[in-house]
């Protein structure tokens, strides 16, 4: 089992949903980088579900522990470890399941896998909790990034038949800043009452929504990547398909590109300020995997959230015979808000994995 990625900036999770802990190691931060322990501590509030009236009930403070590998608010240049504390775990919902899949949940593949044994209350190691130590190791690669002044902010493009789509022209420090302010994540506060709306009439259905995030990068050099296999699309889209309940991802125009023309689709190059930039960005800022100084611009696709209170039907693994079940206990109806701190998590540390990888970080 692995769970790490990252070639010089790797980053590994650990524990469960329901188990004492879960946290993060972080190998490769060049000694002396300062960490903000207010900053990390804040990203893990926008993580979690406490004061969010859409959100699950359960009541995680998500203290953050840093374990090793900081000296005097440095680091000192061995792995980083760090955790937070399952206060608020409740079992016996999931126990009460133990024999019968979720629809929309690893229960049968994992049980198929790895036994009986598997604690997969609350989802075990495949649960959305898991993403706490992706945050907190991007909120590390955050302070190897803006000194170079490289910025990530994601945002809810769409939640359900609701988009709000932000202009391409948004700095994105207004981005950031209108995302923050409601509830939902949206850049566009009437559609963030409509998103709103949306989830609620979900969450009184026993139902859940999916939605769209977009992440934007700005301040990436050029050149930034390798070709193939470690390309920036392809080390990207490694993390987001890491990320629970994300099912697509596309950059720029993304799969609009396949009704597009060459002629549409290619973005010309022109001289602006005496910087080489190009007049559209229909590549997302990429090019042969390489960054080409444009915004980064991906659009990620979060699925409705599986634990649902609407009667499912399923297959009890001790007897073979048909069942029908209703989840029960503390969910999301819709995780797109929560994921929003996440995916810009992910961003940062693959960019800065990529950064030290091109020698663009010491």
């Amino acid at each position: 089992m692995t769970m790490e990625f990252g070639r010089r900036f790797r980053v590994g999770i650990f524990g469960t949903s329901h188990g004492p802990e879960v946290g993060v190691t972080v190998e490769g931060i060049p000694p002396g980088t300062p960490v903000d322990l207010a900053t990390i501590q804040a990203d893990l509030d926008r993580r979690r579900p406490v004061g969010r009236r859409l959100a699950t009930r359960r009541q995680e403070e998500d203290r953050l522990v840093v374990d090793r590998g900081v000296v005097d608010g440095r680091t000192d240049g061995s792995m980083f470890r760090a955790h937070v504390a399952n206060t608020d775990v409740k079992r016996e919902p999931y126990d009460r399941l133990r024999d019968t899949p979720r629809p929309g949940h690893a229960d049968y593949p994992a049980r198929v896998r790895y036994g009986e044994d598997a604690d997969l209350s609350g989802g075990g190691i495949f649960s959305g909790r898991m993403t706490v130590g992706l945050v907190i190791a991007g909120a590390l690669a955050r302070a190897l990034l803006d000194p170079k002044g490289i910025a990530v902010v994601a945002y809810t493009r769409s939640v359900g038949p609701v988009e709000a789509p932000a202009d391409e022209a948004m700095p994105l420090a207004d981005l950031a800043r209108r995302a923050a302010s409601n509830e939902v994540g949206s850049v566009d506060p009437d559609a963030a009452e409509r998103m709103a709306n949306a989830i609620g009439e979900a969450r009184r259905a026993g139902d859940s929504l999916g939605g769209v995030v977009e992440v934007r990068a700005a301040g990436v050099p050029v050149g930034l990547g390798e070709p193939f296999f470690d390309s920036v699309e392809s080390m990207l889209a490694h993390a987001y398909f890491s990320v629970p309940a994300v099912k697509g991802v596309e950059f720029g125009a993304g799969f609009a590109a396949a009704r597009m023309r060459g002629s549409e689709h290619n973005d010309p190059f022109v001289l602006e300020a005496g910087q080489i930039r190009t007049a559209t960005n229909h590549a997302g800022g990429l090019l042969g995997g390489l960054a080409t100084g444009m915004p980064i611009v991906a659009r990620v696709a979060v699925k409705p959230a599986s634990s649902i209170a609407v009667r499912q039907r399923t297959v009890n693994l001790r007897t073979r015979q048909a069942e029908e079940i209703v989840v029960t206990g503390r969910h999301d109806p819709c995780i797109v808000p929560r994921a929003v701190v996440v995916l810009e998590a992910v961003t940062r540390s693959v960019l800065v994995d990529l950064a030290l990888q091109g020698g663009y970080l010491r």
